[in-house]
This record gives structure tokens, sequence and C-alpha cells, in this order.
């Protein structure tokens, strides 16, 4: 049995981004979007075990996001109608903003359960965090449904890589000054 073992920053975006680079190269080779769909599945499953393998556990945005692959990656491929696999990312989207919004309703801030390895902030840092991200996901949601319904499947695709990808990278970054803001040193995180 092989000891626990954190995945590297490196081979995470691998895994992470490997499925998709595989689905619109499949797609831009092919011009199928039925044989990209059923690539991009055997990506993910091959991403998520590798995951799995090395850190004994699913990390949950990776398995979600997973699950929803498999069922409208399915539908596509047994009903044979493209638009579950372009509505996919439109759904995901929506779950996020759906499980931060109503965590913040709650008084439950899930971000933090992402990146508080990463970085401690205040309540207040890690309320305003929450609430960009939601704002973030659903524009990112209202934007997919734009490029799917009036591109083609092979724009759609790189919109996803060249597009969305990016935006989500440098949105990240630009939460830097509002992580600095909030901040709590170590020592203050670990007194209270």
């Amino acid at each position: 049995m092989s000891a626990t073992r954190k995945l590297s920053h490196g081979l995470r975006f691998a895994l992470d981004l490997g499925p998709l680079i595989l689905f619109f190269g499949v797609l831009t080779a092919t011009k199928n979007i039925f044989a990209a769909t059923a690539v991009f599945m055997a990506g993910v499953a091959v991403s998520l075990s590798v995951g799995f393998m090395r850190e004994r556990r699913l990390s949950p945005m990776p398995a979600i996001t997973a699950i929803i692959v498999f069922v409208f990656g399915g539908l596509t491929l047994y009903l044979h109608n493209d638009v579950f696999i372009k509505i996919k990312p439109t759904i995901i989207y929506l779950i996020f903003a759906a499980i931060l919004a109503g965590g913040l309703m709650t008084g439950r801030t899930f971000i933090k359960y992402l990146f508080e390895h990463a970085f401690q902030l205040d309540e207040t840092g890690w309320r305003s965090l929450t609430w960009r991200w939601t704002i973030f996901f659903l524009v990112m949601a209202i934007a997919n449904e734009i490029v799917w319904r009036n591109f083609s499947a092979e724009a759609w695709a790189g919109y996803k890589l060249f597009g969305a990808l990016p935006a989500t990278f440098l949105y990240a970054i630009a939460q830097t000054p509002l992580v600095l803001k909030h901040k709590i040193e170590q020592d203050e995180a670990t007194a209270d």
C-alpha cells in the first residue's frame, strides 16, 4: 500500500487541464464533438484516478466536476445530442455559485475549506472572497451560454480552453489585494 502524497501544483494543473486539452485537440482534429466527448470523459476518469491514487482521497471540486462530466457526457453520447456537453460548464458554474451563496446564507463560507491550507483570512475576507467567486461563477455561466448558443462547437471549445480557463486564473490573481488586506498572520491564526 503506497503512502498518501499531496499532488504537486504541476501535476494538479496537468490533471485538471489535460482532459480539456484532449477534448479541444480531438474536436479540432476530427470536427466530431461526440468523439471529443468520449475522449474527454476518459481523460477525466484517468485524471480522477491518478489524483485518488496519489492522495488517497477525492477532492470535492474535481469529484463534483467528474460526476457532471460523466452525466452530461453520457447523455451527449447516448442521445447523440451535443447540447448536453455544451451546457455542462453552465451547470458546474451554477452549482458552485449556489453552494457558495447557500453557504453565505446559512452563515458558512465554504470557500474557506478550499483555500484555508493556502492562506488564513479574517471572516470579512472570507465572506468577501466568497461573494466575489459567487458572482464570477454566475458571469461565467452566462458567458458559456452566450458562446455555445452563438458560435460553432470548435469556437466554443476554444473559448473554454483559451478564454474561460485564463479568465479563471486571472480572476484568482486579481483577488490578491483582497487576500492581502484580510490575511491573518500565522501567529494570530494559531492564537485563536
